[in-house]
């Protein structure tokens, strides 16, 4: 097969601005500077200074903060910032018009023509740049400056630009006190004062309206989340509108607080669900409830106390007071979302696999336990399927795949891999059960993402490894399984058939490599990390044979869902010009690696992005705009759900997919 760094990379003939936000062209250098190819493997470290100045402050009266983030190489300043809740100043949606994104970068760095027209020659020599415009190839120092303006659009997903128009609003008035020959109602003087809008009030602002006014000498602000009056706050608070996102993940939970004035994140947390004691994957929690009556009080219990610490999290990390969040969104799959409310979900685990509802109903967070205003409201996304849930439609959503004309794939890697393409015209997604693997589970030395986790490989007369925290390797978690893989076969001590190549063939193969390959009882092994250079092998970090399978299963239920929507829109592999990897794992797959193993299709590796926790993304869009909120809805009458399981092909191409003939 053609290594797929050698495969033709040629284009549809396009404007490269309009491509280039997306990753598939890099952006030109000036004929000085050296850039430096990627082959879409490793880890780059970005270490993020942090201007910030205050109010009435002079240049150079700045304080700052230290952050330092991992991302795959390749990924724009600009977007391993956002994923972060790192604020950069941006208007355009990262495509170089604005020139503001503007960071100072260490090292030299290639000069795009807009660098040139935005920095002076000194500037540029001194490492000024446009943040969307530099890739990050290498371990990079950047330095963000204060932010300058307050952008009326907030730019958040893969390339997507949100005009602000959040359903929180808030209106300061000052109001005439009644007298004897006034004596209008509190409300219908209020109401009066706010000519732009027209609220419904709820009982709660009622019974705090009368003595809120008189305390705030009738100068006080209207809360009004969709129209309804929620709240009466004395004073002008109308600088301070909070929000939280929240996706809601099976095994990770991720709550960023947003400024709902300016649009931009200014916290984010992350934490292990807490229905994790009731199994890893979805179906053991619908199991959890279907044999024990109690059981679905207490996963709705912990799922709220997960939402209920995060948000407290955020907000303390950003000074806020939790009763200004006025609005959370929750982006969570179809079970998720119906543990949540409280909603049994045995009908999704049994065929015909029936959700209670695809449109969730919006409820007040209190009723969550959220700990933030008592009538905030907290919206759910819409799900297409009982295993498309809500969190797909969110990433359908930051990625625009029904905005945009080219033909597109996106994969959310996971214990159940959520699976769209988009021709431009059509849209149809699918589920596959790809089982734990890629999150270390059934996996010999299989961990979680952290600490002490192996993340990237390289063999070659030597064995590289990165290993996250950059402490002693204890065990290997998805992104190091799919590299250990994909590095064999491509050194060629596995074959096609994911098979260990016998003893006396890995001695020639591979004579460097050869005494890693060793026994643990009857199953073969290949050593990745010795804790001592005399080690037992079952005291090693290594990859067994029935890992190698574990990895094969995953990998042909995901390649074959792929296959079958390719074949429900006539398209071929070629057809297809992005491939977005979605989730916190999809983030971290090497993408060389992926195509290697036929994980995804066999393209170029810049035409396969990192496109980060979309879900997250898609519910800020839909707390920063209400159009977008829309949007998601429409979205359940333009995507066409294929289920596999009644598919007559579907055993032969998992077949067919189950060899590692991808690169």
């Amino acid at each position: 097969m053609t290594p797929p760094e050698e495969l033709p990379d040629a284009l549809p003939d396009v404007d490269p601005d309009d491509l280039r936000r997306e990753g598939l062209v890099v952006p030109p250098a000036s004929p000085t500077a050296d850039p430096v190819p990627h082959d879409g493997t490793g880890r780059v470290e970005l270490a993020f200074t942090v201007l910030d100045r205050s109010p009435g402050a002079a240049p150079g009266q700045e304080s700052s903060t230290e952050r330092r983030v991992r991302v795959p190489p390749g990924v724009t300043v600009f977007d391993s910032a956002s994923w972060n809740g790192i604020a950069i100043d941006s208007t355009c949606g990262g495509h170089g018009t604005c020139h503001k994104c503007k960071v100072q970068v260490s090292g030299s760095s290639p000069i795009t023509r807009h660098d040139a027209r935005t920095f002076s020659a000194s500037e540029l020599e001194s490492g000024w740049r446009l943040a969307c415009l530099v890739q990050a190839t290498r371990d990079l120092e950047v330095l963000v400056p204060p932010l300058t303006t307050r952008p009326k659009a907030a730019t958040v997903g893969v390339g997507r630009q949100v005009i602000l128009r959040p359903a929180v609003q808030k209106r300061y008035v000052e109001l005439e006190e009644p007298t004897l020959e006034d004596q209008a109602t509190d409300l219908d003087r209020l109401l009066a004062a706010i000519t732009d809008l027209e609220p419904r009030p709820d009982l709660h602002a009622l019974r705090r309206l009368p003595k809120v006014l008189r305390e705030g000498d009738f100068k006080v602000t209207a809360v009004i989340v969709d129209e309804e009056l929620v709240d009466v706050e004395p004073g002008d608070t109308t600088a301070t509108r909070c929000a939280i996102a929240f996706d809601l993940g099976t095994t990770t939970v991720v709550a960023t607080l947003l400024d709902l004035v300016t649009g931009t994140p200014v916290a984010v947390a992350s934490m292990l669900n807490r229905q994790q004691p009731f199994g890893g994957d979805v179906i053991s929690r619908i199991s959890a409830t279907m044999m024990d009556p109690d059981a679905l009080g207490r996963l709705q219990t912990a799922a709220c106390e997960t939402l209920a610490e995060l948000a407290a999290q955020v907000c303390a990390e950003a000074g806020v007071d939790p009763h200004a969040v006025y609005e959370v969104a929750i982006a969570g799959n179809a079970t998720m979302t119906a543990l949540v409310l409280g909603i049994d979900p045995e009908p999704l685990g049994v065929a015909p696999f029936v959700m209670t509802t695809a449109l969730p109903p919006s409820v007040l967070a209190e009723d969550l336990h959220l700990g933030v205003h008592p009538r905030a409201r907290a919206v759910f996304f819409p799900a297409l399927g009982a295993y498309v849930g809500g969190d797909i439609v969110a990433g359908m959503l930051a990625s625009g795949m029904d905005r945009d004309k080219r033909t597109r794939l996106f994969i959310d890697v996971g214990t159940n891999c959520e699976i769209v393409l988009s021709d431009g015209d059509r849209i149809v997604s699918t589920a596959a059960p790809a089982g734990p693997a890629f999150e270390g589970g059934a996996i010999r030395c299989g961990m979680r993402a952290a600490d002490g986790a192996i993340e990237t490989i390289r063999l070659g007369d030597t064995v590289e490894l990165g290993v996250i925290g950059d402490v002693e390797p204890r065990g290997l978690c998805g992104s190091g399984l799919v590299d250990a893989v994909a590095e064999l076969v491509k050194v060629g001590l596995l074959d096609a058939s994911g098979r260990f190549v016998p003893e006396a063939d890995a001695k020639e193969i591979a004579p460097a490599l050869h005494d890693r390959l060793t026994m643990i009882g009857q199953e073969r092994v290949f050593v990745l990390h010795r804790p001592t250079p005399g080690a037992d092998p079952a005291e090693c970090v290594v990859l067994s044979q029935r890992d190698v399978r574990e990895l094969q299963f995953a990998k042909a239920a995901i390649s074959t869902g792929w296959t079958l929507l390719l074949e429900e829109l006539g398209l071929e592999h070629g057809d297809i010009a992005q491939v977005l990897l979605a989730g916190s794992f999809g983030s971290y797959l090497s993408a060389a690696s992926a195509v290697r193993i036929g994980l995804v299709p066999k393209l170029p590796v810049l035409r396969i992005v990192a496109a980060g926790n979309v879900a997250g993304e898609g519910a800020k869009m839909a707390l920063l705009s209400v159009r977008e909120r829309a949007g998601a809805q429409a979205l359940l009458e333009e995507v066409t759900y294929v289920e596999l399981s009644d598919r007559p092909e579907f055993n032969d191409r998992f077949v067919e997919q189950l060899s590692f003939n991808g690169g």
